[in-house]
């Protein structure tokens, strides 16, 4: 295989931010598309110039003429379709969160293991030139130590249709957008948190439509982390150090004229730092093309996305109980 043969299973809003980054990648090809509706399928197919329409999910995934697919179903299929793929020998790349129980999360780790299969969270700001001139600053120790991360996403929602203000179906403010914030926070930590205390306010639709939390790690470092439904788009992040700061404009979205990036040192002016343009999904597409054409290892892994669940998991545990929960809670 010198070509990854992609196929879209279901025709979300998503899709359209992850087409043209499958057709600027150089080692992979968009080839078919999958919806329980046959004609909507192939109305998309013929929209997107997409060679095969099919009218099932299994159709597609069984069919042989895809090597990977991309899933952006609702949050409570992700398991169910991944681990479908997986067995039959077709990589995934499974929107986030990967999961929304650790007991799928296992089986579709299992699932990989087992298959030989690649599969990754697509977090598509971690594989961004912005997010990697960060982690890179820190490591480095321009910041000095950390002391705290902070970070928000929000947006308001306009119909109560919304799929994401279903229960049963993994919605939520904190597992639709709160997880941008929160995976940042871990990889800027590192590590999980140690413990985590939540709060939130949960609408008419019974998910929370703002959420707040706060995590702690080792070395007593703390991340602040918050989302919403109810107020206008504002995302933001922040990495704070003894010797200064980064801050961050558009962290978690696509490329905007106005996205920056900026040091403030303890003494001097604020510094800008140039961040290479590049479309924002093409990252996760060529990691994905490296894991599967030549065996390299995801730049996310699958470690660092149970870690993301255990700690979305403890967070609503925190809010629940209206009291500090331990991620050991959440083996």
């Amino acid at each position: 295989m010198n070509k990854v043969r992609w196929g879209l299973l279901s025709t979300a809003n998503i899709n359209r931010a992850l087409i043209p980054a499958l057709r600027a990648s150089r080692r992979g090809e968009l080839v078919g598309v999958a919806s329980r509706d046959a004609g909507k399928a192939a109305a998309y197919a013929q929209q997107w110039q997409i060679s095969h329409a099919f009218g099932s999910y299994e159709a597609m995934l069984d069919s042989g003429l895809v090597d990977a697919v991309y899933i952006s179903l609702p949050n409570h299929l992700h398991a169910e379709w991944s681990v479908y793929a997986l067995r039959r020998g077709v990589h995934v790349l499974c929107e986030k969160p990967l999961a929304i129980t650790l007991a799928q999360i296992e089986e579709m780790m299992a699932a990989s293991r087992e298959s030989g299969c690649v599969l990754a969270e697509a977090f598509m700001y971690r594989h961004h030139p912005q997010t990697k001139i960060v982690g890179d600053w820190v490591r480095a120790g321009h910041l000095g130590e950390i002391s705290l991360v902070r970070g928000s996403f929000d947006f308001a929602i306009r119909s109560r249709h919304n799929i994401r203000l279903t229960p049963q179906w993994g919605g939520g403010c904190l597992w639709d957008v709160g997880v941008y914030p929160l995976s940042f926070a871990q990889f800027i930590m590192g590590e999980p948190p140690l413990s985590v205390a939540g709060s939130q306010w949960v609408g008419s639709s019974g998910v929370d439509e703002t959420f707040v939390g706060q995590m702690r790690y080792t070395g007593d470092r703390l991340a602040q982390i918050a989302a919403a439904f109810r107020t206008p788009f504002y995302t933001v992040a922040e990495v704070i150090g003894t010797e200064g700061r980064l801050h961050l404009n558009r962290p978690f979205t696509q490329v905007h004229d106005d996205r920056r990036l900026l040091f403030f040192s303890k003494d001097g002016e604020p510094q800008e730092i140039a961040v290479p343009d590049k479309m924002l999904y093409l990252g996760e597409v060529e990691d994905m093309h490296a894991a599967i054409l030549d065996g390299a290892p995801p730049y996310l892994t699958l470690d660092e996305s149970r870690h993301h669940v255990r700690t979305v998991l403890a967070l609503y545990e925190s809010a629940r109980q209206n009291q500090i929960v331990t991620l050991a809670q959440q083996v």
